[in-house]
Order: C-alpha cells, then structure tokens, then sequence
C-alpha cells in the first residue's frame, strides 16, 4: 500500500482508467456467467443420466432382479481386491464380536 503523507494528493481516475476498470469488470461478469451456466448445464446432465439409472434399475427389478444386490455388485466393482477382502474381513471381525457367526 502507498504511504500517502498529509502533501501529496490522491491521484484523480481518468476516462483511460475508468474504461480499463469497466472493462475488466465486464470481462469478469462474462466469465463468471460462463462458468455458472457450465456448470447448470452439467447440473441437467447429471440428472439426466440419475433418471436414466433409476430406469434401468426399474426394469431390471420388473424382470425379477433384486436392485439392492445389484448396487452392492455395482460398488463392488469400484474397488480394488484388496480393498475387498480388508472390507470382508472387518465385517467378518464385527459379525462375530457380535455373535452372528
């Protein structure tokens, strides 16, 4: 920050300084509007693609297939054997501290 002491003025904004500022900020606007109707369009696609999920899941289930088994194999997917077979055995762990095996 410039120590202005109690002799100097403050310099005066021109019509040159004024027309960059203005400038900028209208350069911002647009980009900050660009990147908010990105992302609402994105917002659409999303959900788009969550009814086209529920249904694949409604007709998988009107065809007799039990959904619920069918996102555990759709997470299960998603990890790696180890982390798996770590998952498996804690629950394995619980399961008998509690008296389930």
């Amino acid at each position: 920050m410039l120590d202005m002491t109690e002799n100097q003025t403050p310099m005066k904004e021109t019509d040159a300084d004024r027309e960059v500022r203005d400038k900028t900020y209208r350069v911002t606007a647009e980009e900050l509007r660009n990147f908010i109707e990105r992302f609402e369009r994105l917002e659409l696609e999303k959900k788009d693609i969550a009814d086209q999920q529920k249904e694949v899941m409604a007709e998988a289930k009107g065809r007799g297939y039990d959904t619920k088994a069918m996102r555990k194999l759709i997470a299960l997917r998603k990890k790696t054997a180890d982390e798996i077979a770590e998952e498996e055995a804690i629950l394995e762990m619980y399961k008998e501290a509690l008296g389930m095996i």
